[in-house]
């Protein structure tokens, strides 16, 4: 295919009436964006820009300088690097020139507000230009390729990358398993080690790309419509992919970590409910490994190295952050912080061993400071006195070889919302027989409701009796984020 000449202005593109639609929607005496007035360069190959904007909504604003101005397009996820993947293109009106070169920030109430930067610059080639469809060869330092923009309905283009994606480049996985630590004790040696401290939350996978953030839980259940704080990592990570591995957590005043507060937030689905939880609940997520950045994935790296690329994302803000990774310290030491600050405990991971998605294999072990267990609500009971009628107490289990075992009851730290909450989602999973492999007491059986053996729960206990039941368990929260099938006990 021979390259088509680009056509040159030859006047002021101040006076186009191309620009009439751009210069309509803007008040000079308003917004630093500039009005037009420059002249296209003769002989010179036509220059593009690639801005990301961070308006009512993130986007990348793609410009091709064409007849004495910059032909646009909105990309909501930015530029497609992936060749088997198209890219949403809206077509906006023409900019002027000088316009490749704007920085900077458009005020609140006027168009666009919001602040633009440069995300790359360059020239192209024009191999084809024509109504509908649009085909070019971008020299970029960070874009470069062929690519084609075609017309699918009015203003609504795709964009296409024709070549074959870059050397090295990876696509970003649907899904990757988190890797599970072990229970266990601290090393006889810090050597080799690196202690994060274990942050009583929700697990969460969170893909970023675009822009746009998808988060699932360790068995791949969405929390992106539950939590619409972690929209601000996108926004901060803005045109860099990347899959982050952390914990969701609510932090109470004194700035710990409460699971119990957090759980009111999991199985809430009402979005107007959402929004209020979120100003009366808010949560962050706390980003403690990085597995997947900007077309690589990171899984054969070493922790170490995996560390040094998530510190370099600056994920520092008011919903998000970056947990200390400690190094050349005694275990010991750092448990016993963890200890004084209320914490769960700490993890410990190998620093020259890589991810290993879904396994539980030795390098990260995990050392709790009290003893928690992911319990399975077989039934509950009524309360008396002033409960009567009410939740007193449920019936747990967890899963072994011959079925859901009987492990006892937990009857305190309900709150009067949290036991309504609780009988309102057990009353549609009635049955009549016990759901435990295990034989309860007749005084068990005979005031028990028993349910379907569905919801997960947690529970923080003293430790196990001899005949296997927890003793003096407390209720921490449901944990929508596990299913029942896997709950076991914890070794």
């Amino acid at each position: 295919m021979t390259r088509a000449p680009s056509p040159r202005a030859t006047r002021s593109p101040s006076a186009s009436p191309k620009l009439q639609a751009y210069k309509a929607k803007r008040d000079p005496a308003k917004t630093p964006e500039p009005m037009g007035g420059s002249t296209a360069k003769e002989g010179a190959l036509p220059s593009f820009v690639i801005q990301e904007h961070h308006a009512r909504a993130l986007h990348w604003d793609f410009r091709l300088e064409h007849d004495g101005v910059l032909v646009s397009w909105a990309l909501p996820k930015g530029l497609p690097m992936d060749p088997s993947t198209n890219h949403l293109a809206v077509h906006v009106e023409d900019h002027p020139l000088e316009y490749g070169t704007f920085e900077g920030d458009i005020p609140k109430g006027e168009y666009g507000a919001g602040s633009v930067s440069i995300w790359d610059q360059g020239t192209y080639d024009t191999e084809k230009w024509r109504s509908g469809e649009i085909i070019v060869v971008l020299h970029g330092q960070r874009a470069q390729g062929r690519y084609v923009l075609f017309q699918t309905d009015d203003s609504k283009w795709m964009i296409h990358r024709m070549d074959p994606a870059p050397k090295n480049f990876e696509a970003m996985p649907d899904t990757i398993k988190p890797m599970l630590a072990e229970a266990g004790a601290l090393p006889a040696s810090e050597r080799g080690w690196a202690y994060e401290f274990k942050w009583d939350g929700v697990r969460a996978m969170v893909y970023v790309d675009g822009g746009r953030v998808r988060a699932l839980t360790r068995n791949e259940l969405s929390l992106t419509t539950t939590f619409p704080e972690l929209r601000d990592i996108g926004l901060h990570l803005g045109s860099r992919s990347a899959i982050l591995d952390g914990e969701i957590v609510a932090l109470d005043k004194d700035g710990r970590p409460n699971f119990g507060t957090l759980s009111k937030r999991l199985h809430v689905t009402s979005k107007t409910v959402i929004e209020q939880l979120t100003r009366s609940t808010p949560a962050s997520f706390f980003a403690f490994d990085l597995l997947y950045l900007e077309g690589r994935s990171l899984l054969r790296l070493p922790y170490d190295e995996r560390r040094r690329l998530l510190e370099s994302l600056t994920l520092n803000g008011e919903t998000f952050a970056t947990p200390p990774s400690i190094t050349n310290t005694a275990g010991s030491k750092v448990l016993r912080i963890a200890q004084e600050r209320g914490l769960e405990g700490v993890v410990i991971k190998r620093r020259n061993a890589p991810y290993s998605p879904g396994q539980r294999n030795g390098d990260w072990i995990k050392v709790k400071n009290f003893r928690t267990q992911e319990v399975v609500i077989g039934g509950w009971t009524e309360g008396n006195g002033e409960r009567e009628g009410s939740l007193g107490a449920l019936l747990l289990g967890v899963q072994a070889d011959d079925g859901l075992v009987y492990v006892g009851k937990v009857g305190t730290g309900f709150s009067a919302a949290t036991r309504k909450e609780l009988l309102a989602l057990l009353a549609p999973l009635a049955r009549k027989t016990s759901p435990f492999a295990t034989p309860l007491t007749r005084a068990e059986t005979t005031l028990a409701h028993f349910v379907r053996p569905q919801i997960v729960g947690e529970v923080r206990f003293a430790e196990w009796t001899h005949d296997n039941h927890l003793r003096q368990p407390s209720w921490r929260g449901l944990r929508t984020d596990k299913s029942a099938k896997e709950v076991v006990r914890e070794p």
